[in-house]
């Protein structure tokens, strides 16, 4: 924990900004939550709107600031990702080159792509096989470029899939909890057997604020942020069901079914390279945060009871019955 108050700027008020946010604001830290559009950020926090990829704007937003949060993401398009984040990148790096602020930043691991038999971890190496993990990995060694420079001073958490209270754009999320509860069944576009691991929201918000407050040595370096062991997605959806208080009808896409539906539907399309990560065992490694910062990640099955709490209450006014 810091010994006294400074200015956090969280970038991003989806599904991770707003939880960072309130893991400052217990640290006692000053936070402002920016965003492109109107809102109301977390009690105690303040709020700028504006858009991330202005440097006019990033600067007046990160003035007087210590540590910056880049928990955004674009809409999920390879084409959307190439124009977009490489803007924010650029007005985010000047804010923090002309104030001397540090940088954390929320990352997946598209950018480390087939795991080959091997956990995923910081020793992996940068080696996507996908448009998106590409687009990724570019981005990650342009950042790693400016730390290098002495640009900023720079570091990463990456998580695999999310569950959790509030995790609408998941695989656990919109398209599976509405069903879920109303009738039963648990549809899913995925194999259902291979270990992959789910981080737990609160737990990668967690371990952003955590890495914000980190010593120099913990920058110029990505981290895997702490989650539970991973498991299977049948086993989680039988978690999820059990959290429900009803066992789970699984209803699984045949493949030529999504790959015809993915002729429709842009965002099929866009996920289909990335079911690799379902295909084998999807793993991550977290050992080294937690032996650095002390951190546990929440066990699967509060996680669960959790999430399905949340769930029963948000998509109580558009149950599929």
């Amino acid at each position: 924990m810091p010994d006294d108050k400074q200015t956090h700027v969280v970038f991003g008020a989806g599904q991770i900004g707003p939880l960072v946010a309130q893991q400052l604001l217990k640290q006692g830290h000053e936070v402002r939550m920016v965003r492109r559009s109107a809102g109301a950020p977390p009690a105690g926090a303040s709020l700028r709107t504006g858009d991330a990829a202005d440097p006019a704007f990033v600067a007046e937003a990160t003035q007087g600031a210590s540590v910056l949060y880049h928990c955004m993401n674009p809409v999920y398009s390879a084409a959307e990702w190439q124009r977009t984040l490489p803007r924010w990148r650029q007005a985010l790096l000047a804010a923090a080159a002309r104030n001397r602020t540090r940088i954390v930043l929320l990352d997946n691991l598209y950018a480390l792509g087939l795991p080959r038999g091997m956990m995923l971890s910081e020793s992996s190496p940068i080696d996507p096989s996908s448009k998106k993990g590409a687009i990724r990995a570019h981005e990650w060694r342009s950042w790693l470029e400016a730390h290098q420079k002495g640009d900023a001073m720079i570091t990463c958490g990456r998580a695999s899939d999310f569950y959790g209270p509030g995790a609408t754009q998941t695989y656990f999320g919109d398209s599976f909890m509405p069903k879920a509860i109303g009738s039963g069944v648990a549809q899913t576009l995925t194999r259902l057997d291979t270990p992959h691991t789910y981080h737990y929201l609160h737990d990668v918000a967690a371990g952003l604020a955590t890495l914000g407050g980190a010593p120099d040595d913990a920058y110029g370096r990505w981290w895997m942020l702490p989650a539970a062991p991973a498991e299977s997605t049948r086993a989680m959806i039988a978690r999820l069901g059990s959290a429900l208080g009803q066992e789970l009808k699984i209803q699984a896409m045949p493949r030529f079914m999504v790959s015809a539906l993915a002729l429709f539907v842009p965002v099929l399309r866009e996920l289909s390279e990335m079911s690799y990560q379902w295909e084998s065992a999807f793993v991550a490694d977290d050992r080294a945060f937690r032996q650095r910062f002390g951190a546990d990640a929440t066990p699967l099955d509060v996680g669960a009871r959790a999430m399905a709490e949340w769930a029963r209450m948000h998509y109580a006014a558009s149950l599929d019955v």
